[in-house]
């Protein structure tokens, strides 16, 4: 079995052509981890960039329709199914994206159950404090005997309130759990400059708009998408929708996303250095570097840690 290789940065660091370029190299094939990139017909927004892969097989995008709601769940299925098959015929797997949870979910190998949102439970607990729901959650899990669900794992009231509501789901329904081990990685990290970040990202989202981004989700609530579908998927896709359907102005829009990626990207920093806190060996690279000097060093690197 050919080790894997996971390319993991914030949003405009430059992910997609380091992952492409070294799947050339090392006859490598790409899964992404990207939580909104499995949307068909979704790609000025999400930064597809299916040009960077050329011919390099990928997997997990444009796998599911707009308007649908795709979960954690499902993608840790869907990511060992493609890595099984990647790896049946000798490829080197590549993870490559910017949705921390999605990457710890199978690099960690996280034991989850196939539970439904509960909105009248929901409802009941909004506005608990995060010590409150703790303790819900420490009662229900004597009742259980779960030893799903640490404190380390839940570090907000979303997250407690999806535990709660998992474990009181599984009192109710009890269902055996869905479980996929850990996978093995070499952990690669771009890591860019605060404010070359913020620089390119500004860039960025104004080529988006020029490539026709507003015209994309247009296209997407004129085939009958409802616009709070759209917004649910939040950035790009909310600030359009917004737009479009007349709740804010056109530089509203062009402000309020702007800044919204901006703290996007501080966000999934702060997930990265999480994952290093939890454990995991993240090798930084400078994201400044010429493509080639990149592909040199996670070579080395790769090699040095079959060993």
């Amino acid at each position: 079995m050919q080790k894997m290789i996971t390319i993991l940065g914030p949003t405009a660091s430059g992910k997609t052509p380091v992952a492409a370029r070294l799947a050339a190299e090392i006859g490598g094939e790409i899964i992404s981890a990207d939580s909104r990139q499995v949307y068909r017909r979704m790609d000025i927004g999400t930064g597809k960039d299916l040009g960077d892969y050329g011919k390099i097989p990928y997997h997990l995008i444009d796998i599911r329709e707009p308007g649908t709601k795709y979960n954690l769940f499902e993608y840790q299925q869907d990511f060992f199914d493609a890595y099984q098959d990647i790896q049946s015929r000798g490829a080197v797997p590549i993870l490559c994206g910017g949705t921390g949870l999605y990457i710890e979910a199978v690099l960690k190998g996280y034991h989850l159950s196939p539970v439904p949102q509960n909105q009248a439970l929901r409802d009941s607990l909004e506005g608990k404090s995060l010590a409150e729901l703790t303790q819900m959650l420490t009662d229900l899990k004597a009742k259980t005997g779960s030893n799903m669900h640490n404190t380390t794992d839940v570090d907000s009231c979303q997250r407690a309130i999806r535990a709660i509501e998992i474990e009181t789901y599984n009192i109710e329904h009890p269902t055996p759990r869905r479980e996929l081990p850990p996978v093995d990685s070499l952990i690669i990290g771009i890591d860019i400059d605060r404010e070359l970040r913020r620089e390119k990202i500004t860039r960025r989202l104004k080529a988006r708009l020029e490539e026709g981004m507003v015209e994309e989700v247009k296209a997407l609530l004129d085939e009958g998408i409802p616009a709070d579908d759209l917004i649910y998927y939040g950035l790009e896709y909310k600030f359009v929708t917004e737009y479009l359907t007349g709740k804010i102005t056109y530089d509203e829009m062009f402000t309020r996303l702007e800044i919204a990626i901006h703290q996007f990207a501080k966000r999934q920093m702060t997930w990265f250095r999480g994952m290093e806190r939890r454990g995991f060996k993240i090798h930084w690279i400078d994201a400044t570097l010429p493509i080639e000097d990149k592909i040199k060093i996670i070579i080395s690197i790769y090699d040095n840690s079959l060993y």
